[in-house]
C-alpha cells in the first residue's frame, strides 16, 4: 500500500497537470479568439477601403462623363483635347476590360480610321469599341449613341458587330474554357468549404425573348408563353463564374431536350476531362457532380434536391443543396444586370447575331469575375 504521503503527492501532480491543461485550453481558446477578431477587423477595414474606392471611382467616372459630353458637343479640336478624348474614352473601356483594355483595343481594330470627303479623320476604334459597348451594357438603339460619341446609328450597328466577333474570335479560347486540372482543384475545394464535397457548380437554362424573330421561325422557336424565346443552358460556379454556354435551342424545348442538344458531356466521353478525386463519408469518388432542379435525368452527374425530406438529415441536404444551387441564378442575375440587352427583348433578326452577343457579354462578364 503506497503512503499517504505518497499518495497526496500524486494527487498534487494530476492536481498541477489537470490545472495547467486547463490553463492551456484556456489560451488556445483566447489565442483563437483573437486570431478571429482580428482577421474579423481586417476584414472590416478591408471593406470600408473597397468602400471608399468605389465612392472615389464613381464620383471620377461622373466628372469624367461631364468633361466627355463637352467635348463631344464641339464641332472642332485641338490636338490637346483630341488626345483628351480619347483617353476618356479609353477609360470608359477599361471599366468592361480591366484585364485587358490594351489587348481589346490592339485585336480589335475594326476598321482603319479613314478620312471623310471633307479630310477629317473618321471614328477611331476607341469611339467604335465605346459605342458597341454602350449598345450591350445599357441596350439603347443604335441611334442614341449618336449623342454621346458622334456617330451614326449604321456605324454604331457596325461596330456592334465587328465588336462581338471580335471578342469571341480573340477571346473565347480563355473565357469560355471548360475547367482544367487547376480550376477543379480549387473548386473541390470550394465545394468542401462550403459543405458540398464533389460540387463543380450548378446548371441551368435562361430565356432570352426574340422580339424580331422571322416569321417563318416564329412557330419553331415559340414556347410556352406564345413569344419566340431562345435558351441559355450555363453552369455557374460559386464565382459566378460561367464554365459552360450552350445558346440557340428553342424554347419549345424543355430541360432534358437541351441537355441531349448540348456538349456538355464530350470531354468525358472522349476521355479529355481532367481526374476528379474526392472523399465522402470515407469513401473516394472520380467523378464530379452538378446541382441541379427535379427535371433533369438521375444520372450520377447529377445531384437533386430532395423534395419530401422525412428526417433532419435530409431537411439538412435539401437546405443545402437548394441554397448552393442558386449560384447559377444569381449568375444570370448579374449577367442580366451588367448587360441591359440580355435581359430585355432581342432586337436582330439573325440567330447568329444573337449567338455571339450572349457570347461576348458572357465572356465581358468572366473577364469582370476574375
Amino acid at each position: 500500500m503506497p503512503s499517504e504521503a505518497f499518495q497526496q503527492w500524486v494527487d498534487n501532480i494530476e492536481k498541477i497537470n489537470l490545472e495547467t491543461e486547463m490553463e492551456l485550453t484556456r489560451l488556445k481558446y483566447e489565442g483563437d479568439s483573437q486570431i478571429e477578431r482580428l482577421k474579423y477587423e481586417r476584414e472590416a477595414q478591408n471593406e470600408r477601403v473597397l468602400l471608399e474606392n468605389r465612392k472615389v471611382s464613381m464620383k471620377q467616372n461622373k466628372i469624367n462623363l461631364e468633361l466627355f459630353k463637352v467635348l463631344a458637343s464641339k464641332d472642332y479640336l485641338t490636338e490637346e483635347e483630341e488626345n483628351l478624348k480619347s483617353h476618356l474614352v479609353k477609360k470608359d473601356l477599361e471599366t468592361y476590360f480591366p484585364h485587358n483594355s490594351e489587348n481589346v483595343i490592339i485585336k480589335l481594330s475594326m476598321a482603319e480610321n479613314r478620312p471623310y470627303a471633307t479630310g477629317r479623320l473618321g471614328a477611331s476604334t476607341l469611339l467604335k469599341c465605346t459605342a458597341a459597348i454602350r449598345l450591350l451594357a445599357y441596350a439603347t438603339s443604335a441611334d442614341l449613341v449618336d449623342d454621346y460619341l458622334k456617330i451614326s446609328g449604321s456605324l454604331a450597328r457596325d461596330s456592334l458587330q465587328h465588336f462581338v466577333e471580335g471578342v469571341v474570335a480573340e477571346f473565347g479560347d480563355e473565357y469560355l474554357r471548360r475547367p482544367n486540372e487547376t480550376d477543379l482543384t480549387r473548386l473541390l475545394y470550394a465545394g468542401e468549404e462550403r459543405g458540398i464535397p464533389g460540387m463543380m457548380g450548378s446548371i441551368d437554362c435562361m430565356h432570352w425573348r426574340w422580339k424580331n424573330c422571322p416569321l417563318q421561325f416564329k412557330g419553331l422557336y415559340s414556347g410556352r408563353a406564345g413569344k419566340p424565346t431562345l435558351i441559355l443552358k450555363a453552369i455557374a460556379s460559386y464565382d459566378l463564374w460561367i464554365w459552360h454556354a450552350f445558346f440557340g435551342t428553342p424554347s419549345r424545348c424543355n430541360d432534358i431536350n437541351v441537355l441531349d442538344r448540348s456538349p456538355i458531356f464530350n470531354d468525358v466521353f472522349e476521355g479529355r476531362a481532367p481526374p476528379v478525386s474526392y472523399v465522402i463519408n470515407g469513401h473516394q469518388y472520380d467523378m464530379g457532380y452538378y446541382l441541379i432542379d427535379g427535371i433533369y435525368p438521375q444520372w450520377a452527374a447529377f445531384i437533386p434536391t430532395i423534395s419530401l425530406p422525412l428526417n433532419e438529415k435530409e431537411s439538412l441536404f435539401a437546405q443545402k443543396q437548394e441554397s448552393k444551387r442558386k449560384d447559377v441564378e444569381r449568375a444570370f442575375g448579374v449577367l442580366q444586370a451588367r448587360f441591359a440587352i440580355i435581359g430585355q427583348p432581342a432586337l436582330a433578326r439573325d440567330k447568329y447575331m444573337l449567338g455571339k452577343i450572349m457570347f461576348t457579354c458572357i465572356i465581358i462578364h468572366n473577364m469582370i469575375t476574375v
